[in-house]
């Protein structure tokens, strides 16, 4: 067959590849052959420089997943049509692999053309075999069965490992600037050898996620069938893969989540039939675009939550997250455990710190009044920031005599030399008619005036504050 003539009609970037089948060396197996001006004016500046009979690694980066496709083809001897987001060039590519006939049983020929676009097609992700689109329109009902986004991802994940045929499957969310991880969702069915990932994600697990990037080198996936993949990645990743082998690990695939052009985690399956890798990378594709975005929404949700619930200067709840949790004891929704307490505390001297040193010497005021409290807060107390010097403390379960001792603790510490100094008021629930925690909030902000006015009349000059911020 006359391949350049064959190439050169097409419009698309196009170039026809050979694959020796008896080769093992990736940098003899697969060739260039011949290529259209249009896929060489993608990998050299000027077509002269163009050769053919070369490895296709002297134009393009090396890619396992890449060499996988060509294998598959050649020796399926069928089609392969794939679409998916390639973090290499920031784009989604639509990849065409057609096997062209050849006179030697050992060496395919392989027609290889690609288009790519900065944006996903919704169209083409669309165009998949019948077994994905079985196994995505699950995915997609689930994500809709239930509003608690934990329950669904844990039905996501184990419907996900049942379609790969897999012996585990998970969700690691990552944040590669705080370097911190952690597991969202697994499933490994009923298998009893089979122990929880909780088990191995040490503080030092985070090093192996580091070298996932490295291993998908900035495709679309990480994938490894045999004990070649495992000694290429081993280069990179040298104690995981010992791992995996010793965990008796043969297969694994990794896909990167992504969401706004960053990563935000993985999802994986390991130990699955390696003859279904295709279908178990067609499946995953098209699924963490789904759960990327999935994921993503929910973390977005969760930041608002946190920022229309938190003071941004302290860190504490605001007045907004505390009104809000005592309508939900007053109707019930979400009861504040009983007995409670109720403590009341007001900056001492924020005003004359504002007039006389600027806001900014106030703030720190505020803040290191929130330390205070901070470092006295128990897991059953929750601290807000209720006005412009005012904070509140609510402690559930507590009975008299603790919260006694607790309120005890922080008069203690309200005029610590150096320190910001505060009034503290309290009120437990025992000292109202029918523990209304409204009532108590009343009471203990009444009690907390009655201490500031005791400060001011000892403290009429404010002299204090000078030895604090100046």
């Amino acid at each position: 067959m006359d391949y350049k003539s064959f190439v050169a009609n097409f419009s698309r970037v196009a170039c026809i590849l050979s694959v020796n089948l008896k080769e093992n060396d990736s940098n003899n197996r697969y060739l260039i052959v011949e290529a259209n001006d249009a896929y060489k004016r993608t990998v050299v500046k000027n077509i002269e420089d163009f050769v053919t009979d070369v490895p296709y690694t002297r134009y393009i980066p090396k890619a396992e997943n890449f060499e996988a496709l060509c294998d598959s083809c050649a020796t399926t001897d069928k089609p392969i049509h794939t679409y998916f987001d390639i973090e290499l060039y920031n784009a989604w590519m639509e990849v065409f692999l057609t096997p062209l006939a050849s006179d030697d049983p050992d060496l395919k020929m392989i027609l290889f053309s690609y288009e790519m676009n900065p944006k996903a097609d919704i169209e083409k992700l669309a165009d998949i075999s019948s077994e994905t689109a079985t196994n995505v329109i699950k995915t997609c009902l689930k994500l809709r069965e239930t509003s608690d986004f934990q329950e669904t991802m844990n039905a996501v994940i184990a419907d996900i490992r049942l379609q790969c045929g897999a012996k585990r499957c998970s969700i690691l969310l990552t944040d590669y600037e705080k370097r911190e991880y952690k597991l969202l969702c697994e499933d490994y069915g009923n298998d009893p050898e089979q122990l929880p990932l909780s088990a191995f994600l040490t503080e030092e697990f985070y090093r192996v996620i580091e070298t996932w990037p490295r291993l998908i080198k900035k495709s679309n996936c990480f994938i490894m069938t045999n004990e070649k993949d495992m000694d290429e990645a081993s280069k990179i990743a040298p104690e995981w893969i010992d791992s995996l082998r010793a965990s008796g690990v043969q297969t694994i695939v990794i896909h990167p989540l992504r969401s706004d052009n960053k990563t935000i985690g993985y999802i994986w399956a390991g130990n699955f039939d390696a003859s279904k890798t295709l279908m178990i990378k067609e499946t995953l594709g098209l699924t963490s675009f789904i759960l990327s975005a999935e994921i993503a929404n929910e973390q977005n949700i969760r930041k608002m939550k946190i920022m229309s619930s938190t003071d941004l200067l302290t860190g504490v709840f605001n007045r907004n997250a505390m009104n809000n949790r005592i309508t939900e004891d007053t109707t019930g929704a979400r009861p504040i455990g009983k007995p409670f307490g109720v403590c009341f505390i007001d900056v001492n001297g924020l005003k004359a710190a504002n007039d006389s040193k600027g806001h900014l010497v106030g703030d720190a005021l505020l803040k290191d009044v929130a330390a205070i409290l901070n470092k006295f807060k128990t897991d059953n107390s929750e601290i807000y920031r209720v006005g412009g010097d005012e904070f509140m403390i609510i402690t559930t379960n507590i009975n008299r005599m603790d919260f006694a001792q607790f309120t005890e603790t922080l008069c203690e510490n309200s005029e610590l030399p150096g320190r910001a100094h505060f009034a503290v008021g309290s009120c437990h629930s025992d000292e109202t008619d029918d523990e209304d925690v409204r009532k108590a909030m009343q009471k203990a902000d009444s009690r907390m005036y009655e201490v500031k006015a005791k400060y001011y009349f000892r403290h009429p000059e404010l002299e204090w504050h000078n030895k604090i911020v100046g």
